[in-house]
C-alpha cells in the first residue's frame, strides 16, 4: 500500500472516529484498521528482510 493510500484510509478512519457530524459505520471502521494492521505488519516485515 502506498504512503498515499495509507494516509488517506487513516483520515478516513479518523473522520469515523472523531467527526460528530459522521455516522459511526462500525464495519468500516474495523476494515480501515484490519488494512492499516496489514501495511504496518507488511512495511515490518520487508525491513526485516533488507
Amino acid at each position: 500500500m502506498s504512503e498515499a493510500e495509507i494516509a488517506r484510509k487513516t483520515a478516513e478512519l479518523d473522520r469515523l472516529l472523531n467527526d460528530p457530524e459522521t455516522r459511526l459505520d462500525a464495519g468500516r471502521v474495523w476494515a480501515l484498521a484490519q488494512e492499516l494492521k496489514l501495511s504496518a505488519s507488511g512495511a515490518v516485515n520487508s525491513r526485516r528482510a533488507a
